[in-house]
């Protein structure tokens, strides 16, 4: 009899034990789902979460996604093609007017000018929006031209003028479009961006390459000026005398440009040799030892834009005339000096 009530008590320890390791799982597994229920909430949040959309002004016209200072804006005279989807009625061809507007079928005046293109949608749906001609209108600009933003090309070009911004362009094909460049302008061009206040330089080289390199987009509104390079003239007994283009970016001396017009001619007296330079106070005459400096006795002079070399005959003695040499400078031949 002890036996059997030490047995029955041992089996029910045991059945205690089970039951409570039973309830042990089933609370850690509430517990896991407790936990993990807000992270499958949020991920239905996330998932469902709507499209975030451009914000719209107090006049429902939406805001441009952070366009750049440089965006193009529209002006009088711009070419626009305006479709409305689904509403083919309300499309037009049309220009802005001279006092900035556009007029659309339904909705009368709309101002433009001053405006990027998506501005100008945002200004046109809101309009659209307003005076409940569509409900949830969208609309697509297109700018054939802009004519209020012509490209100006200025200096040293064949025909400077205003030209037409239609289509993509490069500086090359601006240069060209304006008859190229004339022989006194430098191996450079100035580009002034509207609304920019820095204007940029391009250099012009001649290697295909760096050229192919800085043919830079153009854009309408933008101003290219190529300034003159800096000419010095050589004048009297000299084999090639006439105006010498300095392009170069190393600098040039009195060797390099005698040089380059052919040297002294035999009958030359090159210890009379002169130079008259432009000064704040006038124009001024100055020696120049190009005997010496040819045979490395003394060194070499710089030259400066505008300079006057004169190299008289050993023949006769000749005064330097500053008024003739002036005249003369009309009719001289130019040359590049590479």
């Amino acid at each position: 009899m002890l036996l059997s009530l030490n047995s029955l008590f041992s089996r029910a320890g045991l059945l205690i034990a089970a039951v409570a390791v039973l309830l042990q799982v089933g609370s850690a597994q509430n517990n896991s789902a407790a936990k993990n229920a807000p992270h499958k909430q949020d991920s239905i949040q996330d998932s469902t979460a709507p499209v975030t959309q451009p914000a719209a002004d107090s006049s429902g016209q939406k805001k441009p996604n952070q366009e750049g200072s440089s965006a193009l804006v529209l002006g009088p005279g711009d070419d626009l093609e305006i479709a409305v989807y689904g509403a083919p009625d309300l499309s037009e061809h049309t220009r802005v007017s001279t006092e900035g507007n556009i007029s659309m079928p339904l909705i009368g005046y709309v101002r433009v000018a001053g405006l990027t293109s998506s501005e100008a949608e945002g200004a046109i749906e809101a309009q659209l929006r307003a005076n409940n001609i569509v409900n949830d209108p969208q609309v697509s600009l297109y700018v054939k031209e802009y004519t209020s933003g012509n490209i100006s090309v200025a200096g040293e070009v064949a025909k400077p003028g205003a030209y037409s911004a239609l289509g993509p362009h490069r500086l090359f094909d601006v240069l060209q479009g304006a008859g190229g460049l004339t022989e006194k302008a430098a191996n450079r061009a100035i580009i002034s961006h509207r609304g920019d206040e820095k204007p940029v330089t391009v250099e012009l080289p001649k290697d295909p390459t760096e050229m192919a390199k800085n043919n830079v987009e153009i854009r309408p509104g933008d101003t290219v000026v190529v300034p003159p390079a800096p000419i010095v003239y050589v004048l009297g007994e000299v084999n090639k005398p006439g105006g010498y283009v300095l392009n170069s970016i190393n600098g040039m001396t009195m060797l390099r440009v005698i040089a380059a017009a052919g040297g002294p001619t035999r009958a030359a007296s090159i210890g009379g040799t002169k130079m008259v330079r432009s000064t704040p106070s006038g124009l001024k005459e100055l020696p120049v030892p190009l005997k010496h400096i040819m045979h490395a006795k003394a060194p070499d002079m710089p030259v400066q834009a505008d300079d006057i070399i004169y190299v008289p005959s050993s023949r006769i003695k000749e005064a330097l005339n500053t008024s003739a040499l002036a005249t003369t400078l009309g009719t001289v031949a130019l040359y590049r000096i590479p």
